[in-house]
């Protein structure tokens, strides 16, 4: 298994308000992301960090995750947030105090350090607040928390809104937007594909808490990160029949593709159509290869570079001979026009701008 999470939560606060959805965050979202119906994430490569008190006690297990990571880094911070005195992120330790970003853990730490890794993408999940607001509510503005966790590769989810704030209800077991998320991963969600994607996941989000009348999340994407698979959906829609075969099936046409984003997009649709898991279509496939070779193949962030893969992947997806044909030669067109105008090598991760303007608080 070639990917690691990590999660980080403070709830039990000096000076501020503390909060106890935090402490069962944790466990319930460790146990989800191991269990076979999410990443079965193998003992040792899901880092649970509660409480801690001093910034190298936060940073040093995501450090080593970020550098044993060779697919997936997901990391997950729940406690407070706030700014300092220049309106930038930082995260709460216990002792955390509004404005004193010594008393936390800077955002932009935490942004080095994943991106001195070696995972191929990254998965950030912050269900953070601002100080001065009444037991039991947490505010952040997602603008801040999206726009400085920007990386290449990398998929977001903030809990909150720009103009809104993120809730950690008395009474609740969870955190309201970590509660929400715990539910899709533990009992899936109807009408869905068999496996749930992050983008999926994030729209549910969005219509669920919205509906309640809660927060509202937001994402910052880039590259294919959202279509990183991250949950096996519990109540999938009634699949088309056998190999996806019915009448009723949309395949993508490969002749529509411009780019080879649209490609690996192609791809994930055509699972989606077929309604088979990554275990039945290895099942399906001749000559056999195993479910995570197809894991592989829709994860990939560039076209592939052999087709052999790929069309084993379709014919058991449930395409016809002439339909793999014209991918084949969609593909083929793709490649040769990759190969004549190829891109630059994207270069190092760069912050983005600060805004001059002060921030109100």
């Amino acid at each position: 298994m070639a990917s690691r999470a990590v999660l980080v939560g403070v709830s039990r606060y000096t000076t501020l308000a503390s909060l106890p959805g935090v402490a069962n965050n944790l466990p319930a979202l460790a146990a989800a992301l191991s269990s076979g119906s999410s990443w079965a994430l193998p003992a040792g490569h899901c880092t649970v960090v509660a409480e801690p008190s001093t910034a190298m006690e936060m940073l040093d297990p995501i450090a080593e995750a970020a550098e044993a990571a060779r697919d997936t880094l997901l990391v997950y911070f729940c406690g407070h947030g706030l700014t300092d005195s220049r309106g930038e992120l930082f995260f709460g330790l216990p002792g955390a105090r509004p404005g004193w970003s010594h008393t936390g853990v800077a955002h932009q730490a935490l942004r080095d350090v994943i991106t001195t890794g070696r995972a191929r993408r990254y998965v950030i999940i912050l269900d953070c607040c601002l100080s001065g607001r009444a037991l039991g509510l947490m505010s952040s503005p997602a603008d801040l928390l999206a726009d400085q966790a920007v990386i290449e590769g990398s998929y977001l989810l903030a809990a909150a809104p720009e103009n809104g704030a993120a809730l950690a209800p008395p009474g609740e077991t969870y955190t309201a937007f970590t509660g929400e998320l715990l539910h899709v991963l533990e009992h899936g969600i109807d009408g869905e594909p068999a496996e749930l994607d992050l983008e999926t996941v994030y729209r549910h989000l969005r219509t669920t808490l919205r509906a309640k009348g809660r927060p509202v999340p937001q994402k910052r994407d880039r590259n294919t990160a959202g279509r990183l698979l991250l949950a096996r959906n519990r109540s999938p829609r009634p699949g088309p029949g056998a190999h996806g075969r019915g009448d009723d099936a949309r395949w993508p046409d490969p002749e529509t593709f411009r780019t080879p984003r649209n490609f690996l997009d192609g791809l994930i649709q055509a699972r989606r159509t077929s309604q088979a898991t990554f275990l039945e279509l290895s099942a399906r496939s001749q000559p056999h290869l195993g479910p995570g070779a197809f894991g592989r193949l829709v994860n990939l962030t560039e076209l592939p570079k052999i087709w052999k893969t790929t069309g084993i992947f379709l014919a058991a997806c449930g395409l016809t001979p002439q339909q793999c044909a014209a991918w084949k030669a969609s593909w083929a067109r793709l490649k040769a026009e990759a190969a004549a105008h190829p891109q630059p090598e994207p270069g190092p991760p760069v912050a983005p701008a600060q805004d001059p303007r002060p921030r109100r608080r």
